[in-house]
């Protein structure tokens, strides 16, 4: 039976309804994940510091933390790697299930570090290792994530339903800068002796019920059709004496200009993004706003972004991925300056204003990318391929970011101009390998070559 006779036969009313099921696990295994995630970075931002890196000039304090958040930046790829492979062999279900156990037992973990006037710089060591596992999670949670919403939603609907596992993140970015702001209000010296801890010992609270959700959702029918079609054509092959296909990342990499194209094309979104979570919130504190307030500001912005994520994947159904990235970071690219302006007025209204029309213009590119990356591989390599392509791109624009971004403005004589333009030319790099790129809208997801 061919795979799309299979997936006929799944009827339209039972495949509408599976598909929502799968959406809703991904959205929320999304936000499980990225409230683990981020809540690192909100920590890196105004904890880490003074914690882990106490008796150093400030702004080197901040930039050596944001080195530790770049060692989950740096594995993501890797998990992008390993995850994939089993999941382009097995099935996207059991990935999913192992990438978040292993983010829940890392995150918790982290809230259980000794500091440094404890551990010495031995802190310091487990932070960055428990990171990295984060990153090797996270590497393999979202590919699993975006292609169980892309593969059983209808063809004219996939960015509206990749995106939301998109908009998982900056759901986890509310729920851990809220739970963060919370236990902000405790005496300075209370919260970084032990308030910060606690929302990072929540995340095995959360592991429960993301498990829960998870072991409930069925395979992706596309896979399944690809999976059953590949091994008739592995038997017909084995009889003709041919070897065996080749391993997904191998299949992947026999087309490197999709994966440096897609990887490029994306990689100014997260620098974008990891800026506002990060040098912003840091910035904004340093400049005398409050530092609940900063912090709240951030997640009330998230909050409103939430929306604008899926209206980026509802709209890029519509008009094609690209122009509505592309006309984003152009947006983005001439608000960088007034956005500045606003974060260091010391006025939490005029924070919050920034922080929600960033946030608004990049999640309207956020929201139609997970379907723009996924949509340019084959099944049987799909997961490897938007793993990899997806966590490189966080990789090349997030992961060293927030250190760049703060040594430029520390060498800079703390001048914001020097970032606007780090950034912007970051932006005109997307938007060139973005138009090279080729418009995934209208594949069919069953013939794309592997």
């Amino acid at each position: 039976m061919s795979g799309t006779t299979q997936l006929e036969a799944l009827g339209t009313t039972e495949r509408r309804k599976e598909a929502r099921t799968v959406i809703a696990s991904s959205y929320l295994g999304s936000t499980i994940e990225y409230y683990d995630f981020l809540l690192y970075a909100t920590a890196a931002a105004v904890v880490f510091p003074k914690v882990f890196f106490s008796g150093m000039d400030d702004w080197v304090g901040v930039v050596a933390a944001y080195g530790t958040f770049a060692a989950g930046y740096l594995a993501r790829p890797i998990g992008g790697v390993i995850f994939g492979h089993f999941g382009d062999r097995m099935g996207r279900k059991g990935m999913l299930i192992i990438s978040m156990l292993v983010m829940g037992i890392a995150s918790t973990l982290i809230g259980a570090v000794p500091d440094a006037s404890v551990a010495g710089p031995w802190g310091a060591v487990l932070l960055v290792v428990l990171r990295a596992l984060q990153g090797i999670a996270v590497g393999g949670e979202w590919g699993g994530a975006a292609l169980m919403a892309l593969e059983h939603s209808e063809s004219g609907k996939r960015g509206f339903a990749a995106s939301f596992v998109n908009a998982g993140a900056p759901t986890g970015a509310v729920l851990g800068t809220l739970i963060m702001g919370a236990f902000s209000a405790l005496p300075n010296s209370q919260f970084l002796s032990w308030g910060w801890r606690v929302p990072f010992l929540l995340s095995f609270v959360l592991l429960g019920v993301g498990m829960f959700v998870r072991l409930k959702v069925s395979e992706s029918p596309i896979f399944k059709a690809a999976i059953e079609q590949e091994k008739a054509e592995r038997a017909a092959a084995e009889r003709q004496g041919a070897g065996r296909p080749a391993m997904p990342v191998l299949q992947v990499l026999r087309r490197p200009r999709t994966l440096i194209f897609t990887m490029f094309a994306g990689a100014a979104g997260f620098a974008l993004q990891v800026v506002l979570a990060t040098f912003s919130v840091t910035y904004a504190v340093s400049r005398g706003a409050d530092r609940q307030g900063v912090l709240y500001a951030f997640a009330g912005a998230s909050l409103v972004s939430i929306v604008f994520v899926i209206l980026g994947g509802r709209l890029s159904d519509r008009l094609g991925r690209r122009p509505v990235m592309i006309g984003a970071l152009v947006l983005f690219i001439l608000y960088l300056t007034p956005m500045f302006a606003m974060l260091g007025s010391n006025n939490i209204a005029l924070v919050f204003v920034a922080f929600t029309v960033g946030l608004m213009i990049h999640s309207t590119l956020f929201g139609p990318l997970a379907a723009f990356v996924s949509e340019q591989f084959g099944t049987t390599s799909r997961y490897t391929g938007a793993s990899l392509g997806y966590q490189l791109a966080t990789l090349l624009g997030a992961g060293f970011t927030p250190g760049i971004v703060a040594q430029i403005f520390k060498d800079s004589g703390q001048n914001t101009a020097s970032v606007v333009t780090y950034l912007a030319v970051m932006s005109v790099v997307s938007i060139v390998f973005i138009l090279l790129t080729r418009e995934p809208k209208n594949n069919d997801l069953l013939t794309v070559e592997s």
